[in-house]
């Protein structure tokens, strides 16, 4: 088997996980999109342009009730900044990716940044394994999107509580990342202080400062860390 081939099974096997949570949440965006009123072509551009599974959940709601192009963004800003504070410890992993490089940003999901971030070095292959983890979890997502949209068009379906999914998505990831990873410390930091902004500032007003706070605590110990090696 040749390399490029040896890349495109590891990533498809890594990305299996994956596949199954996209598959199930992706139909039930398609499923509440569709019960909203907006058929497949809707499902498709949504996730094939904007994918971001939380957002899109949000986005549901946001085009049901006429919302501003004001209060679209800043929502959108609110609801995915934690991707501007992870994506910067993807930077030099993606520096050098070359043709591959704008699309892997755009496809940095939470899912696909967990796969990513432990990664082992695979060689010269490693910005084509990355390339193809991204996509094929992106697919995953269209195709879960797509068989929800069908599915809510000839069967009905209670959307009540599916905005859950979301939560226990991230909650399984953070588990896995927990069982997986041997230093817990990025996780605790990250617990500890977004239940500070929690009680400090309320459930509608935590979570940006949340982000700040983690990564300035983050900084800071990354940098005692440099300075004993």
């Amino acid at each position: 088997m040749t390399g490029h081939k040896l890349t495109v099974r590891r990533a498809f096997y890594k990305t299996v996980p994956i596949m199954a949570g996209y598959i199930v949440l992706g139909m039930g965006f398609g499923i509440l999109l569709r019960n909203a009123g907006y058929g497949v072509l809707w499902a498709l551009s949504m996730s094939l342009f904007i994918y971001a599974g939380s957002m899109q959940y949000v986005g549901v709601g946001l085009l049901t009730g006429g919302a501003s192009v004001i209060t679209t963004a800043i929502t959108t800003i609110m609801v995915n900044c934690r991707h501007l504070f992870y994506g910067i410890s993807m930077i030099e992993k993606y520096k050098n990716a070359g043709k591959y490089k704008p699309y892997m940003i755009f496809a940095l999901t939470d899912e696909t940044y967990s796969l990513l971030c432990d990664e082992d070095d695979i060689g010269e292959d490693n910005n084509l394994y990355r390339f193809l983890v991204s996509i094929f979890d992106h697919c995953y997502w269209v195709t879960g999107t797509l068989i929800g949209s069908l599915l809510g068009e000839v069967i009905p379906f209670s959307t009540r509580g599916i905005e859950f999914s979301m939560t226990a998505l991230f909650i399984a990831s953070f588990t896995e990342q927990w069982i997986s990873s041997k230093d817990h410390l990025p996780a605790v930091v990250g617990i500890v202080s977004t239940v500070l902004c929690l009680v400090f500032l309320g459930p509608d007003r935590f979570l940006i400062p949340a982000m700040f706070l983690i990564t300035f605590v983050m900084t800071l110990l990354r940098k005692k860390e440099e300075r004993k090696q």
